[in-house]
């Protein structure tokens, strides 16, 4: 499975592009980052972005983009050209008849190191591990595509059934974080009953 990554923003745009086996072994097909200037108009930074994101697209392929969910932050200038973006991101995908899959901060960092509330360096060293690459992909936009797609096809239905297949610990393509956690809401459920 061929996953284009998108990690959003106005001034870096980091996407990614991996291809990934069924038992989920991923190899780097591409990275980079595509940038406007903030002293150009908006209109024109959309429009570069837009180009950009299409040219990757017809360039390498992929099968599905999976892009990082806008969330709320304090900067709303911020969170605007990130979510300008993302539905650039999005219509891109739309124009070229591709599936499209938000996938939250979190649930990214959950996926790529086991811990939702990974630092970005750790993600970026896990990033780097898993594509046996020597060096952190840089800028951070670029590592986070590369997450973003890389959790995208850890989580879709073609790896999961594989992983399935090979272990049947990980029911429903739940990660390996998201096994732990049942596994303690059970065991916190049963000390509690037997504390009763």
């Amino acid at each position: 499975m061929r996953v284009l990554g998108i990690d959003p923003g106005l001034t870096r745009c980091g996407v990614g592009v991996v291809d990934v086996t069924a038992n989920r072994v991923a190899t780097l097909v591409a990275v980079t980052v595509v940038r406007t200037p903030p002293t150009m108009e908006l209109d024109q930074r959309l429009l570069g972005v837009a180009l950009g994101l299409d040219e990757l697209i017809d360039e390498h392929r992929p099968e599905s983009i999976a892009i990082e969910r806008v969330f709320a932050q304090h900067n709303v200038s911020t969170v605007m050209g990130t979510a300008q973006v993302s539905g650039i991101a999005l219509l891109a995908a739309a124009r070229h008849g591709i599936p499209v899959s938000l996938h939250t901060p979190t649930e990214v960092k959950a996926s790529i190191t086991g811990y939702g509330q990974a630092e970005k360096k750790q993600v970026g060293t896990m990033v780097a591990k898993i594509l046996g690459l020597s060096e952190i992909p840089k800028p951070a936009d670029a590592a986070d595509a590369l997450a973003l797609a890389i959790c995208h096809a850890w989580r879709s239905p073609a790896t999961s059934s594989a992983r399935a297949s090979r272990d049947s610990a990980s029911e429903s393509g739940m990660t390996r974080a998201q096994q732990a956690w049942r596994a303690a809401e059970k065991a916190a459920g049963t000390a509690r009953r037997l504390t009763r």
